[in-house]
């Protein structure tokens, strides 16, 4: 995957040492998505950037948690852009029912555009235990895949633009109905993932009302 440079904007970075995060970012993701979390080493990440040390991964990264900390920081930025290009540039934080409907259809539209860092947010989430990787990679990718739209379902409950539901029930629902999207669009490539977005964020705006 290439890895944006304006995703390595941390403060202090020079342009030289932006491209090369992103370039070993880049071949760590496509590493974890090709050969799984376990297998995903700095010698096989060094030989896939085309670097001439592990060193240098070290040097950017200092540990296998650093780098994590980036990978799983890229592809949330990257799924976040995804979202605003879509939706002309974001979205209004209070339009709840319109939050939960791109939520949905970008989720899905997202196994298609970026099928690596799909495949990557699975193996972090199943790989969560690792001593060496980061620490707070749980607490992430489970935000991102449900505590945070249960917090925008909660507070649409509040403000009356949600019917009576429990807020995480709901959000697990729908993650499970994306993950089987998923699970059926690996079996079958060919599927129309924009019509399957459209219903399933069809059925779960329905399921929400007042």
């Amino acid at each position: 995957m290439q890895v944006n440079t304006d995703l390595m904007a941390e403060l202090g970075l020079s342009p030289t040492e932006a491209v090369r995060r992103a370039q070993i970012v880049g071949a760590t993701i496509g590493v974890l998505a090709d050969l799984g979390y376990r297998k995903t080493t700095f010698a096989r990440i060094k030989e896939r950037a085309g670097l001439s040390s592990t060193r240098l991964i070290s040097y950017h990264f200092t540990n296998k948690a650093g780098l994590m900390q980036a990978v799983l920081s890229t592809v949330v930025e990257t799924k976040n852009q995804f979202l605003a290009e879509r939706t002309g540039g974001g979205l209004d934080p209070a339009d709840r029912a319109g939050y939960l409907r791109a939520h949905i259809e970008t989720s899905i539209a997202f196994l298609r555009a970026y099928p690596e860092c799909v495949r990557v947010l699975t193996e972090l989430a199943a790989n969560t235990d690792d001593a060496e990787g980061w620490s707070m990679t749980k607490v992430l990718v489970d935000d991102l895949r449900v505590h945070g739209l249960a917090r925008q379902l909660k507070q649409g409950q509040a403000e009356g633009v949600f019917g009576e539901f429990t807020p995480e029930v709901m959000a697990m629902s729908i993650a499970q109905a994306i993950d089987g999207v998923a699970a059926a669009y690996a079996a079958d490539p060919s599927l129309d993932l924009e019509k399957y977005g459209r219903e399933v964020a069809d059925t779960f705006v329905k399921a929400t009302k007042p």
